[in-house]
Parts: C-alpha cells; structure tokens; sequence
C-alpha cells in the first residue's frame, strides 16, 4: 500500500514538473511570435533598457551570464537593430550598449515573461517558504542527475545565447 501511494506521488510530482516545462515551452513560443526574441534576448534587452546605456560586462553581471554569453546575445539584439555598441569616450577598450526605438518597440510588444510573474510571486511568499521550495527543486535536480549542469537564472529550453527562437 505504501509503494501505491509512494509511486502516486511521484506521478504528480512528475505531472507537475512536466506543467512548469510546458509552460516554459508555451511562454518562449509567445515571445517569439510577439518579438521574435528568445527569453535570454528579451532579459538582456530589458537590462540595456532599465539601466540606459551600461557595458557588457555590467549586463553580464548583473544578469548571472558569462561575458561570451552576453556578446553572443548583443550581436543577436544589434543585427536586429534593437540595440547600438558605442565606444566608451573615456575607455577606448569599453563599449556601452543602449537601447534602439526598435528594441523600445520590440520591450512594448513583448508578453509579460513567465520568469517576471514567478519572481513576483515567489518573492512575496514567506522565506521559510521560499527556502522549502529551493531546497525541493534543488533536489529534484539531484534526483534527475542535473545538479551538475550549469544554468543560469532563467526560465528557457535549450541554450541561452542561441540566436533566435527554438
């Protein structure tokens, strides 16, 4: 009886993973038909919006990403014409990133992102809460062997400075 209802609950709790999944899924797909910008594409032009002209390196920072990461992503966003590198004045070697009216365009456009509506929500739970729910999901991954895989703070399949929508 007990193995009945063990393997229940791990039903669900694969039922529920599997809905956090699709709802990724569901939510880059949005993105993409509104902006055509993938969900780290549409972070990092949020963050060169809100700060008004920064550097790479502060958006990396800022961001969790590595610096790689981010010169792909800027590349991607610069191509489309929703963002312009301008050297730095005083630092010939710095280059600051600031915001098109397309890219303005494009921040408008774009659905609120499910990774936004989490964190709302999630940091108005309690923080016994918010530490019970990391400490489950944290080992889940140990569970599904992916505590291991390096990932940055973001709600996306597949890799982050992919060049367009999956």
């Amino acid at each position: 009886m007990q193995r009945i209802m063990a393997s229940e609950i791990a039903s669900l709790t694969l039922r529920a993973l599997r809905r956090v999944l699709r709802a990724t899924e569901i939510g880059s797909r949005q993105l993409a038909a509104a902006t055509g910008l993938t969900p780290s594409q549409l972070l990092v032009l949020r963050e060169i919006d809100t700060r008004g002209s920064a550097t790479p390196g502060t958006i990396a920072q800022s961001l969790q990403f590595s610096q790689a990461t981010i010169t792909t992503i800027v590349d991607r966003l610069e191509s489309l014409g929703f963002v312009q590198r301008k050297r730095s004045e005083k630092d010939k070697r710095q280059f600051h990133l600031s915001t098109l009216p397309d890219g303005k365009k494009a921040l408008a456009d774009a659905p609120d992102p499910l990774q936004m509506r989490f964190m709302e929500r999630f940091l108005a739970l309690p923080p016994w809460e918010q530490a019970m729910i990391l400490s489950a999901v944290e080992r889940l991954a140990t569970l599904m062997d992916a505590d291991t895989i390096d990932a940055a703070p973001l709600l996306d399949s597949g890799l982050i400075d992919r060049s367009g929508p999956a």
